[in-house]
């Protein structure tokens, strides 16, 4: 008999109670073929093969071939795990990792007061182990099963540090990581507050509840909501989120099967912050429970989205208990906006993981328009077919030609660089003040010191890139001395679409005054919304 359970992932998958079971029906030719194979296969092939195996192998083949890697055959160590994390007892080291281009997984953030921070693990690491088994063919979600577990249990990495030539092994003591949802807000402009919400934890609802009453308190006329690079993150806190922007009663976001509609969301009681002019930051990495917020927002004319298209991460996955232990983990339905709007957007599948889509770097809102297009409540014109799609479309700011040049010769060895550029930042930190420049002597140095590692030998081409790479130093250097909050100040001369916001924030005075500043004013009544296909 099959069991299912609601559970809820770190991507944000809502996992609904399904019941499940098998319909026994008459023979049929596909169920021969199945029981023919699997019958020749145990007596036939050359070598012996346990049934169990046989039948495992069968089984994990026929997950294999949806050409889905969110579903997945479970083993009984995978479900205990798997529990593990979900029943949210479970400890990490303090770190943010992701592929690393040419395979294999790499840590790009160290978050401050955690095991990885006090063993002294640096962003560019490479993991290489777990305890005694080699990761360098694992995928992000594998490391991270192996690096995670009960609170004060003991787990062994070994990392791969470029510019070191032996490897660094460590052994740490898991803890329960609490990370901040917002790691610092600022009041920038004519009292425009910034809010980068990195993540959908526990915390972030209350969070977010905290911050939005601390700015109006201190009397900001508009607020940006900064998802980009958001992965996602705990079901219920973005429609906390949601909720905190929206008219009790406006749905949030709907959960599609093949039955049709198996869930709807909907926002209930009084809003935080129903009328403050909002305008959300998307990007090519905004993805999952990120997407469900902006797209609910966008939807009902409650913010103004602006940046490049999100990411498109909108499966749903239900797990079923089978008997021996195993689970199966199987997408079952689809995450929809108000409109009717679908988050997955369609990718190609090959061997067993998706193909990432390079991120459209000349997207206009003219490009846009080939989309398939929807209705917002009050009538304006959004865009489907997978992720959300601002209203109004603004790339980073571009690098200049030399710029581009320097970042491609140097590219085969960027942890390197980025290593003598850490190493270096941490020094200069010890003695900077909060207004301070990019020196001179500063960039002949890091010239040397990169010049000795044999990143690159081209002064001229390093030359032509100094604004680019003073800028790289600069930031990590803020970081270090400051934190997270001044290096941003720093950065907002580079970040184009913080900057268009808080120009659009400036002008308008009211929600209904952006949207008429993106050329979309609202209507005088709300238009009749299509059905959902």
């Amino acid at each position: 008999m099959l069991r299912s359970r609601k559970i809820a992932l770190a991507s944000v998958l809502l996992l609904p109670v399904v019941a499940g079971g098998f319909l026994l029906q008459g023979r049929r030719t596909s169920d021969l073929l199945l029981e023919q194979v699997m019958s020749l296969v145990t007596d036939k092939f050359v070598d012996t093969l346990p049934q169990n195996d046989v039948f495992e192998k069968a089984a994990r083949g026929l997950v294999k071939e949806l050409n889905d890697p969110y579903s997945e055959l479970l083993t009984p160590k995978d479900v205990k795990q798997f529990d593990s994390r979900t029943e949210g007892r479970y400890g990490g080291l303090g770190m943010l990792i992701q592929p690393k281009a040419g395979g294999g997984v790499e840590v790009v953030t160290v978050y401050p007061n955690t095991p990885a921070e006090r063993a002294g693990i640096r962003e560019g690491d490479r993991i290489i182990k777990a305890d005694t088994n080699s990761t360098l063919d694992w995928s992000t979600q594998q490391v991270s099963d192996a690096l995670t577990g009960p609170p004060g249990t003991k787990v062994t990495a070994t990392f791969a540090r470029p510019g070191v030539p032996t490897p660094i092994t460590a052994t740490f003591v898991r803890e329960i990581i609490k990370v901040p949802a917002i790691p610092y807000t600022l009041v920038l402009g004519n009292k425009i507050g910034y809010i980068p919400l990195v993540a959908f934890n526990n915390n972030a609802a209350d969070n977010l509840d905290t911050t939005l009453k601390r700015l109006q308190r201190q009397g900001v006329r508009g607020v940006v909501l900064d998802v980009r690079g958001n992965p996602g993150g705990i079901l219920d806190q973005s429609l906390s989120i949601a909720n905190m922007f929206l008219r009790d009663g406006q749905e949030i976001a709907s959960v599609k099967g093949r039955s049709g509609t198996m869930d709807d969301y909907k926002a209930r009681g009084v809003a935080v912050a129903p009328t403050l002019p909002l305008i959300v930051l998307t990007d090519e990495r905004t993805a999952s429970a990120s997407e469900i917020v902006a797209g609910a927002l966008q939807d009902h004319d409650r913010a103004l989205v602006l940046g490049q298209t999100s990411y498109g991460k909108g499966l749903v996955q239900a797990v079923y208990k089978l008997d021996g232990g195993y689970a199966l983990k199987l997408t079952t339905a689809k995450w929809f906006t108000p409109s009717g709007r679908s988050i997955q957007r369609p990718r190609k599948f090959v061997n067993g993981q998706f193909v990432e889509e390079t991120p459209d770097t000349n997207e206009t809102d003219a490009t846009k328009k080939a989309r398939p297009a929807y209705k917002s409540d009050a009538g304006r014109v959004i865009y489907g077919g997978g992720g959300i799609t601002p209203d109004v479309i603004v790339q980073d700011d571009t690098l200049t030609t030399p710029e581009q040049q320097f970042a491609k010769a140097v590219a085969p060895k960027i942890q390197d660089f980025f290593t003598v550029r850490d190493d270096y930042a941490l020094e200069l930190s010890k003695t900077v003040k909060p207004e301070f420049q990019v020196q001179p002597a500063w960039m002949d140095e890091f010239y040397n010191r990169i010049h000795a590692k044999g990143i690159t030998n081209d002064r001229k081409a390093f030359d032509a890139a100094n604004r680019y790479v003073g800028r790289l130093l600069g930031l990590r250097i803020a970081h270090f001395a400051f934190g997270d909050s001044v290096a941003k100040r720093r950065d907002l001369t580079y970040d184009a679409p913080l900057r268009k916001a808080l120009d659009m924030l400036d002008k308008g005075t009211t929600q209904r005054d952006l949207f008429a500043l993106a050329g979309e004013p609202l209507g005088t009544a709300a238009a009749t919304k299509p059905k959902k296909p």
